[in-house]
């Protein structure tokens, strides 16, 4: 097996070997995983975190010894806390990385790094909408993972890492996980709501807020109105999406 680690700002991961494949996910800075299989310009890459595999150009991140690897599975987790820091390289060029970037490598890169951090460590229930909050406006992008650009799940998934908690990369696995809650009134601020399509997919997530209200991502990160039917919104005077059930991850 072999190891290696996003040493970039922002790393698209394909669906495929292909840079005109879909786009599913991205690495953020620092952030390691395995190796599944190579080819001549593209790796198949188990990401540590979570576990969602994919295909990265093997021109955007450096391999790494098995040791390393653990290590970084072992120590708790340093996260940039800024919604954009800066890395100094090993020329001396300053180079952007997002909110969520892993910086316990930096080091071993030839990297350095002055900014703010916080340790991947579990933070209160409550502070998972202060931290969603920094996201606002944040563009839409399928598979991002960052505030220039991030999907429903990609959101979901960041703000749960933030304040230290595990979650799936999709919406539907992370639909199977935690507690089903049987009606909006029981929610907490942080619950997980899902919504389906026609045919019963689970296609979008969001997190509860107080007083019926939700922060998802609709063409960019907004806060809506919600009910027992789905996503109310005002400006458009109807319902964008259809609840399927709200769950309680922690």
């Amino acid at each position: 097996m072999q190891y290696g680690i996003c040493h970039l700002s922002i790393v698209p991961l394909r669906a495929s070997a292909s840079h005109e494949s879909e786009m599913v996910s991205q690495l953020l800075y620092g952030e390691h995983f395995k190796i599944l299989e190579e080819r001549v310009h593209w790796s198949k890459i188990r990401n540590s975190f979570d576990g969602f595999e994919a295909w990265i150009d093997r021109k955007q991140y450096k391999k790494i010894e098995e040791a390393d690897y653990y290590s970084l599975e072992e120590n708790d987790l340093q996260l940039s806390s800024d919604l954009i820091e800066y890395i100094t390289d090993e020329s001396g060029l300053l180079m952007p990385v997002a909110l969520g970037s892993v910086l316990n490598f930096a080091g071993n890169l030839g990297h350095s790094y002055e900014g703010e951090r916080t340790k991947l460590s579990i933070s209160k229930k409550e502070n998972l909408i202060n931290t969603a909050l920094l996201y606002l406006n944040s563009p839409h992008l399928w598979g991002g993972k960052s505030p220039f650009g991030i999907d429903c799940s990609g959101f979901t998934q960041t703000v749960y890492k933030l304040n230290g908690f595990k979650i799936k990369r999709n919406a539907a696995e992370q639909a199977k996980q935690g507690e089903a809650l049987s009606f909006i009134e029981e929610s907490e601020p942080g619950d997980l709501a899902f919504f389906d399509d026609n045919d019963g997919v689970i296609n979008h997530v969001g997190l509860m807020m107080k007083d019926n209200y939700i922060i998802h991502v609709e063409g960019k990160v907004r806060v809506d109105r919600i009910d027992h039917s789905g996503i109310f919104n005002a400006e458009l005077r109807r319902h964008t999406h259809k609840l399927r059930v709200i769950k309680k991850i922690i």
